[in-house]
């Protein structure tokens, strides 16, 4: 198996010890995206929508650094501090999948990197 390591700077640099995504065997797995924003570093969370519309950024720029669009997404696991938001993440998460959404999961969690409130990852097929 050969592995490719992608990294684009328009999205956050990795906060640990891991690659923003990884090309293998067809696929593209990304790690789960925070609202940082990648120039200044910032969060940006004024609201939860905001917060997801930055995470689905950081995602679209990891992405686009491998040729692919959210089309090329073929499964995604989100993670929340708080169910309450669903409907409000899912709304904002919507304006990326018009159509042909791809497999999910959303699993409420008790603490995320940086005290966000949604991380997102994905699986995408090249």
């Amino acid at each position: 198996m050969s592995k490719e390591i992608i990294n684009s700077p328009d999205a956050p640099a990795p906060i640990g010890p891991y690659s923003q995504a990884v090309k293998a065997n067809g696929m593209l797995f990304v790690s789960g995206q925070i609202a940082l924003d990648a120039d200044s570093g910032e969060l940006l969370n004024a609201n939860i929508t905001e917060e997801t519309h930055a995470v689905m950024k950081n995602l679209d720029a990891i992405l686009s650094a491998s040729g692919l669009t959210f089309s090329n997404v073929v499964k995604c696991s989100i993670f929340v501090k708080n169910m309450a938001d669903f409907s409000t993440i899912n709304e904002a998460y919507g304006q990326y999948f018009k159509t042909n959404p791809p497999a999910r999961e959303t699993v409420e969690v008790s603490r995320l990197p940086k005290d966000v409130q949604v991380e997102i990852s994905c699986i995408a097929v090249l």
